[in-house]
């Protein structure tokens, strides 16, 4: 496998050129005094360093080894936990973190990056910290301030870290049926029981306490989601100064033994009477696990991107250096015996597929952190409404269409590598079996198309898409005069002409039929990630464009011939999601259960 190199020059490129950053930063009430494109740089310098040089050589024996159960106790694999160390002596578990409470405060726009970095070394040694600052998110937003100032500052530092306890053996996507009980006591806090599975960082050998972040019902609750709260369930119980005191009623019953991520501790909880503390409104708890979800999702999205990434470096340097065949043009290295694989066209369609898949990544997740960070941020209540529906409506769209995308380029790594792709020491076979479960988790993929078409387009008959569109539409108008450009807005015009179409064309027929939603659901998601990626291209492209002259590097020269891969090999898919869309749900529902 190949050393992991951090993409740092397109990282910047992303940031300070496509999105102008440092103006946003600027404009924004809570970031104009806290970061700068120099803090930026600074931070995406180091993290490149901790992951290249601290995360990536624990990746493949951590994944050899995985994690161990003994007793009762979970064990990370050799290595984690001095890693560990390092990483929270740098300060990474509070990048995001409210810095009042020991946080650095820094915009979702640089927290993207470095957890590109950190996944793209090592996915499972970055589940933990991913997870620590999702909890710490819906405490600093939800929480009393007695419950901040106790438990943040020592999640900010990562000395505790955290976890999120949703699923139940009987209760996945349905939440409402969850079991799990919490009974209120008279000193104010809660007694819950219940058990959890499925618990990223349940429990583990790195931190010195796990917060747990548990949903669970009063026996008086209403039925159904809107029954559940959200219950703050430390693992050791924590002294009024702030010490550790006893062990609470907290328990791992088991660990996970998964297809991927093994050096992740995949935990089953089991909760006997623990004591737990409200954590926001009675009967809202999923409104408040909600607002560290869309954060997460972006992550997960992120991870496919990461995975990517890293199948698309391993690669490059494989087709380099391996020599079949010659080129069909006469030998390009005539002096070996063959020519290396890279001269061969179904090799580049593999490899430019993985970069434009990447890059286009790279700009669309920066582009639905910058929406978060308006959202937190900002101090307009316009602008924070219109990025608040912004974010609802792109946040399964980045979930799902990175993660799908983020497979399909680590197989197609695979492929590059031929037999060898197959074989574990090459690294590409654990590449896509710990990329999988990104498809999975955090509300698998059909759920995110259901939650995209259904509730973020046909529930408000289009209204969040709407805004989405006026602005592509916004841009291709804003730039109908640059010659240079066209090559680029004109695909990206018919695709956002073809994306309301269908978008017209669901809302309309789910009038008549239900069904018509989960139908086009999974190819409606998809149509709309490709067109996003067309719109990230084109705003690629214009920047690109405008800075070719003069490029001794080779940097924007070599973006805008992505580009033209992008739009005219991998934008034609749209075409026929577009035509499928349109066929309905007759075909789909027409066979009975019995005739599967």
């Amino acid at each position: 496998m190949a050393d992991y190199k951090a993409p740092l020059r397109d990282m910047r490129f992303v940031l300070n050129e496509v999105f102008e950053a440092e103006k946003l930063w600027a404009s924004l009430a809570g970031t104009k005094e806290t970061v700068d494109v120099e803090t930026a740089e600074a931070i995406l310098e180091e993290a490149g360093k901790i992951a290249s040089t601290l995360l990536d050589p624990i990746n493949r024996s951590g994944d050899e080894e995985g994690c161990h159960f003994d007793d009762g106790v979970v064990t990370t694999p050799k290595g984690f936990p001095e890693a560990y160390r390092t990483f929270i002596e740098g300060g990474w578990c509070g990048l995001g973190g409210n810095p009042e409470l020991g946080g650095m405060g820094m915009p979702k726009m640089i927290g993207a990056q470095v957890e590109e970095m950190v996944q793209s070394a090592n996915i499972s040694f970055g589940l933990y910290p991913m997870l620590t600052a999702g909890a710490a998110l819906a405490i600093n937003a939800h929480a009393t301030d007695e419950l901040k100032e106790k438990y943040l500052p020592n999640m900010y530092s990562g000395v505790w870290a955290g976890a999120m306890d949703l699923t139940e053996p009987h209760s996945g996507t349905d939440l409402g049926i969850i079991k799990t009980k919490a009974v209120p006591n008279d000193d104010g806090s809660y007694t819950v029981t219940g058990t959890k599975i499925f618990i990223t960082g349940g429990d583990h050998d790195l931190s010195d306490n796990v917060i747990h972040l548990v949903l669970a019902k009063l026996p008086d609750a209403p039925a159904g989601p809107r029954g559940i709260s959200l219950f703050l369930v430390p693992k050791i119980l924590v002294n009024e100064d702030g010490s550790l005191a006893d062990r609470n009623n907290v328990s791992v019953g088991s660990i996970e033994h998964k297809m991927g991520i093994k050096a992740s501790a995949t935990c089953v909880m089991n909760f006997d009477g623990a004591q737990g503390w409200l954590v926001g409104e009675l009967n809202k708890g999923l409104a408040c696990m909600f607002t560290m979800m869309n954060y997460e999702r972006l992550a997960v999205g992120i991870q496919g991107l990461s995975a990517s990434e890293r199948s698309y470096q391993n690669a490059v340097e494989y087709a380099n250096d391996r020599i079949q065949g010659r080129a069909a043009t006469g030998p390009a290295n005539p002096d070996k015996a063959a020519d290396p694989i890279i001269v061969h066209p179904d090799v580049r369609r593999m490899l430019l597929t993985i970069k434009a898949y990447n890059e286009g990544g790279r700009a669309f997740s920066s582009y639905v952190a910058r929406w978060l960070d308006i959202a937190k941020f900002s101090d307009n209540t316009e602008e924070k409404a219109h990025a608040d529906a912004m974010v609802a409506l792109l946040t399964p769209v980045v979930k799902a269409f990175l993660t799908d995308r983020g497979l399909e380029s680590c197989v197609m790594g695979q492929q590059v590598f031929g037999g060898h792709g197959f074989i574990r020491e090459w690294g590409q076979e654990q590449l896509v079996r710990d990329v999988r479960i990104a498809q999975i988790y955090e509300g698998t993929n059909g759920i995110q198309a259901l939650d995209l078409m259904g509730r973020k387009v046909v529930a408000n008959n289009g209204k969040f898409y709407e805004l989405f569109a006026k602005e592509v539409t916004e841009f291709v108008e804003a730039n109908s005069a640059n010659a240079a450009l066209t090559e680029f807005t004109a695909p990206l015009a018919k695709a956002i002409e073809r994306l309301s179409d269908v978008t017209e064309h669901v809302i309309k027929a789910s009038a008549q039929s239900p069904e018509e939603i989960g139908a086009a659901s999974v190819d409606y998601l998809d149509l709309f990630g490709f067109t996003a990626f067309t719109y990230m291209w084109a705003k690629m492209a214009k920047v690109a464009l405008e800075n070719v002259e003069g490029d001794t590097e080779g940097f924007y020269a070599t973006k805008i011939k992505t580009a033209r891969f992008f739009v005219n090999r991998l934008l034609p898919k749209s075409l026929a999601l577009a035509e499928a869309i349109k066929t309905g749900s007759a075909d789909m529902m027409a066979l009975s259960a019995e005739e599967f």
